[in-house]
């Protein structure tokens, strides 16, 4: 009797010590996917971030230059498009310079060109092979990187008056974190995004802003 009560005991135990050690290594897996899941999740962030950075800055480019040509910026991306492709930008190209015998005569450098003593030629140059390069494709320029099905980034210009009365044009391209972080861990991404919005920040990357005259900031600077 005695036996058969050791022997159930020990089975009792064995199992026991089965269940524990299940129980740690679930709890080991546990601990460990909660500190690897947001390690793998900031390492694709950062990698799909960075990428969108760089287009968003292509974006600033051509808006900033489109706004040297027309004094304004566009909200839309066939104008913008278009622009970088078939556009030109002016490029004053200067030959001699004043010198001090020329302006010991009274001369200025407007005198001085009107006497052909120096040049100031104005010449205008692609604004696709200036910025960008001739292999550069303006198309890409609305899509957002890495986006599968293909998104673009939402972009808008406006002109706002400032407490002074002056008008500053101003733009934004922007694209969520939804977007951009698409596919990775859903938990992780709206708890980035509750707390860009607790900070009152947007939850996503963009440049520019049509609230405000913010120098054409990005919000990752």
């Amino acid at each position: 009797m005695q036996t058969k009560t050791n022997l159930k005991y020990s089975k009792m135990k064995t199992a026991i010590q089965i269940v524990l050690i299940a129980i740690a290594i679930l709890l080991g897996y546990l601990i460990f996917n909660s500190v690897k899941r947001p390690i793998e999740f900031e390492k694709a962030k950062k990698e799909r971030y960075e990428k969108v950075v760089e287009r968003l800055k292509d974006i600033r480019k051509a808006e900033l230059a489109y706004k040297d040509v027309h004094g304004e910026f566009t909200g839309s991306w066939d104008t913008l498009i278009d622009f970088v492709k078939t556009g030109e930008l002016p490029l004053v190209k200067k030959i001699g310079m004043l010198t001090d015998s020329m302006v010991a005569l009274g001369w200025t450098e407007e005198t001085a060109i009107k006497k052909g003593a120096i040049i100031r030629d104005t010449i205008f140059i692609s604004v696709q092979d200036t910025l960008y390069g001739k292999t550069f494709n303006a198309e890409n320029l609305k899509v957002v990187p890495g986006t599968d099905p293909v998104a673009e980034f939402h972009l808008g210009a406006t002109i706002i008056t400032t407490g002074s009365g002056i008008q500053v044009p101003i733009f934004e391209a922007k694209v969520h974190n939804n977007t951009v972080l698409d596919g990775l861990d859903r938990q992780l991404v709206i708890n980035l995004n509750d707390k860009a919005r607790t900070n009152e920040k947007y939850p996503g990357l963009k440049v520019g802003s049509l609230t405000e005259a913010n120098n054409n900031a990005g919000n990752w600077e």
